[in-house]
């Protein structure tokens, strides 16, 4: 038999005198004993113990960060992992939250940063697998699931159209496809675009990246310069037109905020015509930056002391591109024509101030995001 443990027990004892003070005395513990040790613990203990484990955990890997370039990197890692770990109801009711508009046809909602529209290879979680949680958040368990209207790139933010039935959502999408829907986006840039407001008409392909296994959209001009003339060459048949708008909002030396109007609705059409077109990619876009290689994107030595960070650590920059606006005409029931505005994401606003750049003085709500 195991001997028992012995702990200590302080009595003290009330009076005065020499003789009077605190008493030690040894007493048996019975609840430290061998067969109290071996115990298996209940749900309640364990689910317990492994929360502090993982604190402990935590608290290792992740210590005080106390130079700001570092907080600003740890920042930005969360933000881009966020929605990696999203349960699909948590997601849904993020989104109910934050809805811009809702009527009997249509629920327009402000979709987040990092969040693909629908499933592919290495998606875990997209918005179209949270559709009939989403309905049934807003309209009750016998909600049927809501229909796409259009799609957003997963790295862009912003105004996004959900229909209530197949209906409605094939009229939105003939509105879309029609060119009869005005949409406005806001993008940081990289350098300012000369002029500072024109169109860019440039018909834009897919093509496979020289020397790796990946594709792009790139430019498919239909002219070229000859001897000082412009020439007219053969148009690519699996070219798209594509036609944007553009503006300077606000710029320095080394950035802009744009707002653009694509016209058309070719894959990637913003990022390519800016990129490519313009010479001015968008703050955050890894992938066309440059043409000949996909990796991190290069920033001058003055945006990176901007925005406190080093070069090594830009990959973790967001793509900076928000859908700001949507004009649908008069739909159905509806005979005024629907404007939604969505508020910049709090990212995009705290990198508009690091750098120096303005926000519009009709958006003052954007400057306390």
């Amino acid at each position: 038999m195991a001997a028992p443990s012995w702990g200590v027990l302080r009595l003290r004892v009330r009076g005065s005198g020499p003789g009077v003070g605190s008493l030690l005395c040894l007493v048996p513990k019975p609840f430290c004993t061998a067969a109290a040790a071996s115990k298996p613990l209940d749900a309640q203990q364990l689910a317990e113990r492994l929360r502090a484990q993982k604190q402990e955990q935590k608290a290792k890997k992740e210590p005080e960060l106390r130079n700001p370039v570092q907080r600003r990197v740890h920042e930005l890692v969360r933000f881009t992992q966020q929605l990696q770990r999203v349960h699909p109801n948590v997601l849904a009711k993020a989104l109910s939250r934050g809805i811009l508009h809702q009527d009997k046809d249509l629920v327009v909602i402000n979709k987040p940063y990092g969040l693909p529209v629908h499933g592919g290879p290495g998606v875990q979680l997209c918005i179209s697998d949270v559709l009939p949680i989403l309905a049934k958040v807003l309209h009750g368990h016998k909600a049927e699931p809501l229909h796409l209207c259009h799609r957003l790139d997963k790295e862009t933010t912003g105004v996004m159209v959900l229909a209530r039935d197949k209906e409605v959502a094939h009229q939105v999408q003939e509105l879309f496809r029609t060119r009869q829907v005005v949409k406005k986006y806001w993008a940081i840039t990289v350098r300012v675009p000369m002029p500072s407001a024109g169109v860019v008409d440039i018909p834009i392909v897919e093509k496979e990246a020289q020397g790796q296994k990946h594709h792009k959209m790139t430019l498919s001009p239909s002219y070229r310069m000859d001897n000082g003339k412009m020439v007219r060459v053969r148009t690519n048949r699996s070219a798209h037109v594509a036609v944007t708008q553009y503006r300077v909002l606000s710029s320095t030396v080394s950035s802009a905020l744009l707002e653009l109007h694509p016209v058309t609705g070719v894959k990637h059409q913003l990022r390519v015509h800016l990129s490519f077109g313009l010479d001015c990619p968008i703050l955050g876009d890894h992938k066309y930056s440059d043409w000949n290689k996909l990796a991190p994107q290069k920033l001058s030595a003055g945006i990176l002391r901007k925005l406190g960070l080093p070069q090594s650590k830009a990959r973790h920059l967001p793509l900076h591109l928000h859908a700001r606006q949507l004009v649908l005409p008069a739909l159905g029931s509806r005979k005024e024509e629907l404007n939604l505005v969505c508020r910049l994401p709090r990212y995009f606003v705290r990198s508009v101030s690091r750098l120096g750049l303005e926000l519009p003085s009709q958006d003052p709500d954007e400057q306390q995001s």
